[in-house]
């Protein structure tokens, strides 16, 4: 359907205060023609409903059709993008501020200390190393000469024991299928033919011969979007082909895991296989490589826990489990008969939930605390030995070394303070500044604070607020309120460049903690999952009204963005409250709620969402609030830009196509609706810095512009003032 935004003029009144001078801005409506998008007959039946499904062949992204109708669709986006009259000058402080220097902590293989840096605009980060400290650092492993675009990225990296070999993984076009490279990390030379075909899956050596790693057969269909669930563990021994590599577990008609691993302990004693048919809950067993027999030992036979082993002392495990302990805790339990109910309790549980970790013979207990760090150190017998003093409110990362290190390396952050990393003493307790980035923004012109909120239900959930110090509520603050609340994923305070920029601009940067998250450990999660998934999208609305009740901001300068599961949160919400907000901006989205199951490793998602195949009473409450099938005739939707990659191989980009298709057939009114479509990209990992930057010129661009600025509002302000 071929659509014209009729011309259009927004005012917006700024009054000056020292000369009361009255400053009008007038906004032009961009002319925008949607492509044509064919409909199908295609018809589903789920319980005896029939469910039409008109943009089905969408699905086939390796037709030619597809392809057309993404160029297509570019053509439109990038035309209206193209005529925002500052993206330039967003994409030029872009650049100008992301061009700083970016260390990471340093880490010890072999005789060789490591770190990764990037020296401001390339597009991945360059491994170095040195020998000795003071030596001039040489570059080890440079990403950015993999591919001439920059669109080959690294993925993991794994040292054999001595360290004198590396395994490291490529992606190519952002697809999370990887290839493994093994290379002699002394003369940097390429030592065996290249392992293809792998996903998801780290590289955990056996000694130095040989390691472990994961993958899925391929596909007969489209490697991009056919089903994959069925993950196995291989061994690899170096010097052999990879069509001999022995398969370890998995592989089993009668018993499906979609996702597996295994690791290697750090003695070399003993192999870990972690097997889980979703994204929550495993199976977990232990091989003894001491042994001559490839027996495995069950820990756990069932998928009611998330429990891995963090450390051992000989055969004392000590295993972090949420097995009756919804916030985690340490047990241990002798590897000979390792079964649940042979476990010690060894850091209690608490009512903050642990992510602990292991550094120069002691554990490092990371407790988040509405969602800021806080930990503890342990020694082995499990007495506190102190409480770790941090370098402010936010969020650290690291805490982890090998047995025999005296010193460890860790990162703070929170979404003011760029991150810096610290040198910690294990024995002392004692921290140290080890690097500051030297980056053109001023912390101190910022503040950020924790709010707690109501939601629908009463529930009380946490918010950090981030913008501007002085900044006065006067309910036009151009505002992105951002959110993931799925899969037990915890967002904790960082820096973002972009968002940085954003609050430039006089932008306030809002993140609530939802349900489905991990901050408040698995009864948080759980309560957003499955039949209760509409707490979410509940949390994120309140989350909304407090921010416009507060005279943070307006509905008509309110902006709501999340990616993956975010982006499904981001099309309920817009769909379920079109009213609420100005700008919708879902990224990489689950949004067709019916038949995400059907594609790549989906399926492995049931446990958050339940499938439509269940039961009936499923299919009911998913249909009720899937983003495509709830996109009604006639409603007003706000101005919106769906993002996503042709070679996002997780959330396949189906689901951003036939949602923007559904959309451009029924948005009533002059609101934009357009589907950017990054080529060679996949879900978001390893993107390529330039690319990166011209995303955030074209989203944060189309987002003010349709709240209705044609020059930046820091400009709109500097005038005023003056």
């Amino acid at each position: 359907m071929k659509k014209t935004l009729l011309t259009l003029f927004l005012l917006a009144s700024i009054i000056g205060c020292k000369n009361e001078t009255k400053i009008e801005t007038a906004k032009t409506i961009i002319p925008l023609n949607y492509p044509e998008t064919k409909k199908v007959d295609t018809v589903d039946t789920y319980f005896d409903t029939k469910i039409k499904d008109p943009y089905r062949w969408l699905e086939d992204d390796r037709s030619k059709e597809t392809e057309s109708w993404v160029a297509e669709q570019n053509k439109v986006t990038f035309g209206y993008l193209d005529s925002i009259p500052f993206r330039d000058q967003l994409k030029k402080r872009l650049s100008g501020l992301w061009n700083y220097e970016k260390v990471g902590s340093p880490f010890k293989e072999g005789d060789y200390t490591y770190f990764y840096k990037n020296d401001g605009l390339q597009n991945q980060y360059v491994i170095y190393r040195f020998k000795n400290e003071g030596d001039e650092p040489e570059i080890f492993l440079d990403p950015n000469t993999f591919s001439k675009d920059g669109t080959t990225s690294l993925g993991g990296v794994s040292f054999s024991k001595n360290g004198k070999l590396l395994a490291y993984s490529i992606s190519e076009g952002g697809s999370d299928w990887r290839k493994v490279i093994v290379k002699n990390a002394e003369t940097k030379e390429i030592i065996e033919d290249t392992l293809v075909d792998i996903k998801f899956s780290g590289m955990s050596w056996r000694g130095n011969e040989g390691f472990y790693y994961s993958s899925y057969d391929k596909p007969k269909g489209s490697e991009l979007s056919a089903k994959t669930d069925q993950h196995k563990v291989y061994y690899h021994k170096l010097g052999t082909a990879q069509k001999e590599d022995k398969l370890i577990f998995g592989g089993t008609p009668e018993e499906k895991h979609r996702y597996v691993g295994g690791r290697v302990t750090e003695d070399d004693k003993y192999l870990i296989i972690s097997a889980s048919t979703s994204t929550s809950g495993n199976k977990l067993f232990i091989k003894n490589l001491t042994s001559n027999s490839d027996k495995l030992i069950t820990i756990l036979d069932t998928t009611e826990s998330d429990t891995y082993v963090i450390e051992n002392v000989g055969s004392k495990l000590y295993l972090v489990t949420n097995l009756n302990a919804p916030n985690q805790k340490i047990v241990t339990v002798d590897a000979s008969n390792p079964i649940p109910k042979n476990w010690q309790d060894f850091i209690p549980e608490t009512e903050n939930v642990l992510s602990p970790n292991t550094g120069g013979g002691y554990f490092f207990a990371e407790y988040m605390v509405d969602a800021v760090s806080k930990v503890l150190q342990y020694d082995y017998e499990g007495t506190l030995v102190r409480d770790v003093e941090l370098p402010g409110v936010g969020s650290i990362g690291g805490f982890g070394a090998k047995k025999e290190d005296k010193e460890l390396y860790y990162s703070f952050t929170n979404y003011k303070t760029p991150g810096s990393i610290y040198k910690y003493n294990i024995a002392e307790g004692t921290s140290e500044l080890y690097r500051k980035p030297k980056i053109d923004f001023n912390p101190e012109d910022y503040e950020s604070k924790q709010v707690f909120y109501n939601s629908k239900d009463g529930t009380k959930v946490p918010m950090i607020i981030t913008h501007k110090k002085g900044i006065e509520l006067t309910g036009k603050n151009p505002t992105i309120l951002y959110a993931y609340g799925g899969f037990n994923i915890s967002l904790t305070p960082s820096f973002s460049i972009a968002n940085a920029v954003w609050m430039e601009q006089g932008g306030i940067y809002a993140v609530p903690n939802l349900r489905g998250g991990g901050e408040y450990g698995k009864k948080w999660h759980d309560a957003g999952t499955k039949m209760q998934k509409q707490n979410v999208f509940d949390d994120f609305i309140a989350a909304a009204e407090y921010l416009i009740e507060n005279k943070y901001t307006s509905s008509e300068y309110l902006a709501i963005r999340g990616g993956s599961n975010g982006g499904l949160l981001v099309g309920a919400t817009m769909t379920q409250r079109p009213d609420l907000m100005k700008v919708a901006l879902p990224a990489v989205g689950v949004l067709d709620m019916l038949r995400y199951h059907t594609f790549t490793a989906g399926a492995g998602w049931a446990y958050d969402y339940g499938t439509a195949e269940d039961d009936k009473q499923m299919f009911e409450y998913l249909k009720g609030y899937s983003p495509v099938h709830n996109v009604k005739e006639g409603v007003s939707y706000p101005a919106t830009l769906v993002t996503t990659g042709d070679h996002d191989d997780r959330v396949v980009p189906a689901h951003s196509f036939k949602f923007a298709a559904e959309l451009q057939s029924k948005q009533q009114g002059s609101n934009p609706t357009l589907i950017r479509i990054e080529t060679n990209a996949g879900h978001g990992a390893g993107t390529p810095v330039a690319k990166t930057i011209e995303q955030y010129a074209d989203i944060f661009g189309f987002t003010l512009y349709n709240m209705g600025y044609e020059v930046l509002p820091e400009q709109v302000s500097d005038k005023v003032k003056g």
